[in-house]
């Protein structure tokens, strides 16, 4: 079933504000043209882990685990997952996999195994650590993120850098990867050169011009071509990378909304895109998390 731009609109616009669920319902009941219909496209909107999964959690190629880190605030939570077969001497680039605004869960569980299935040690904080972790219900975990200090989550979450890098099997190469909040907060990690030597962007927020100067490290840039909010800033970030001679790469995937990598939303979910920038993600970590 195809879903109509304007009710992807919607569902956009209750996930990244505090649109009340009864608000969103009612606005989408009217739109679909009846509750039936509503309650059908409520399905393809909404996540669902279990049939998105693309790696099992006890894959045999896999270790995974849930573990806890510092950051300067306190204790952080997060998910490791890495190639089970690492030997004594083997040494392999770090992945820090950023998730939306609703906090670490399944769907970004998914996503570090499938780094570390390419052969990356990958790690995924959670944000709401401080808030005692993410919720399952994707609304109050989307309200609780709201609340929550940003300054501490977007600490919290990069503390996962050093972590990386501390690894014993870390080759000395770090890259950041996020997905909308992410996205944005992969770019921030590359203005405040923090340890990250590339990062991935996927339909994140832009810097401002001034402090997007500051950018030195490799970028890889995927964008929504439905995607107005995030899209506005695109031409200007570009302009700053370009005056600045950053290497970058950047994409504007034809016919997608935002969000078109998650495939626990199908009605959001494009997987020929999804699948061209997970080609381009995992070329753009062959070039860049070599060993210097």
């Amino acid at each position: 079933m195809t879903v109509d731009r304007r009710i992807i609109e919607l569902y956009n616009r209750y996930v990244h504000s505090a649109m009340p669920r009864r608000e969103f319902l009612t606005q989408l009941t009217r739109m679909a043209g009846g509750a039936a219909t509503a309650t059908t496209l409520l399905g393809l909107l909404e996540p669902n882990y279990a049939q998105a999964r693309q790696t099992e959690p006890d894959d045999r190629h896999l270790s995974c685990e849930r573990i806890e880190f510092h950051s300067p605030n306190g204790v952080v939570k997060g998910y490791a997952a890495r190639p089970r077969k690492l030997g004594h001497m083997d040494k392999v680039g770090g992945v820090l996999v950023i998730h939306e605004n609703r906090g670490l869960n399944e769907h970004i569980e998914d996503i570090t195994r499938r780094v570390a299935l390419a052969g990356y040690i990958a790690l995924a904080p959670d944000g709401l650590s401080v808030a005692g972790g993410a919720p399952a219900d994707q609304e109050a975990a989307r309200d609780l993120f709201n609340k929550t200090d940003g300054g501490r989550i977007a600490t919290d979450v990069l503390a996962g850098i050093p972590w990386l890098a501390a690894d014993p099997y870390n080759n000395g190469q770090i890259a950041v990867m996020g997905f909308c909040y992410g996205g944005g907060l992969a770019l921030r990690a590359a203005v405040e050169n923090n340890g990250a030597d590339c990062a991935v962007a996927y339909y994140g927020k832009q810097p401002p011009a001034d402090e997007a100067k500051k950018i030195r490290i490799p970028l890889l840039l995927h964008y929504a071509e439905n995607d107005e909010r995030i899209d506005a800033g695109i031409a200007d970030f570009r302009a700053v990378l370009d005056a600045q001679h950053v290497p970058y790469e950047s994409y504007i995937y034809p016919g997608t909304e935002h969000g078109f990598n998650n495939d626990s939303s199908e009605g959001r979910y494009n997987k020929d895109a999804a699948t061209l920038a997970w080609q381009r993600t995992l070329e753009f970590f062959a070039k860049y998390l070599k060993k210097a």
